[in-house]
C-alpha cells in the first residue's frame, strides 16, 4: 500500500497542502468529539459513598475503608455485616489509627453498618 505523500494530499484536494499539526490535532479531537470522552480534570469525588466490605478481608477492609477516606467523599455508608471481626474493627479504626484524622463522626446505622461523615481533604498542591 502507498503512503500518501503531501503532494498526493494536494493534489486530491484540488489546493495547496500545507500539513498543521495542531489544527490537524484539533479537527480530529473535534471529530471524535474527545473533549466530551476525555474530561480535562478529574470528576469531583461523590458526596456520598457505599462501601459493602462483606467478603473483604480485615486487610481488604482497611485498605478499602482508608482509600474512600483519602478520596474527598464527604459522607459514606459503611457496610462491616452483624457479625464478625470488621463489625468490631471499624470503630477502633475510627478512633485510634491513621484514619482518625480524616473522620469527624461515625454512628452505627443499625447492627451492620456505619454511618460515616469525613473531613473534607485539602487539596494538595506539591508537585
Amino acid at each position: 500500500m502507498k503512503q500518501l505523500t503531501d503532494q498526493d494530499i494536494a493534489k486530491m484536494v484540488g489546493i495547496d497542502f500545507t500539513p498543521n499539526d495542531t489544527d490537524t490535532r484539533r479537527a480530529v479531537r473535534s471529530e471524535l468529539r474527545l473533549s466530551r470522552r476525555i474530561p480535562t480534570t478529574p470528576p469531583p469525588p461523590s458526596a456520598h459513598a457505599t462501601l459493602d466490605l462483606h467478603q473483604f478481608t480485615e486487610e481488604q477492609a482497611w485498605a478499602a475503608i482508608l482509600t474512600l477516606a483519602q478520596s474527598g467523599t464527604r459522607t459514606a455508608t459503611i457496610i462491616t455485616g452483624a457479625s464478625g471481626i470488621l463489625r468490631q474493627k471499624f470503630p477502633q479504626w475510627a478512633t485510634a489509627s491513621i484514619l482518625t484524622p480524616y473522620i469527624i463522626s461515625y454512628s452505627p446505622i443499625n447492627n451492620g453498618s456505619f454511618s460515616v461523615k469525613f473531613k473534607k481533604q485539602q487539596k494538595s498542591t506539591s508537585h
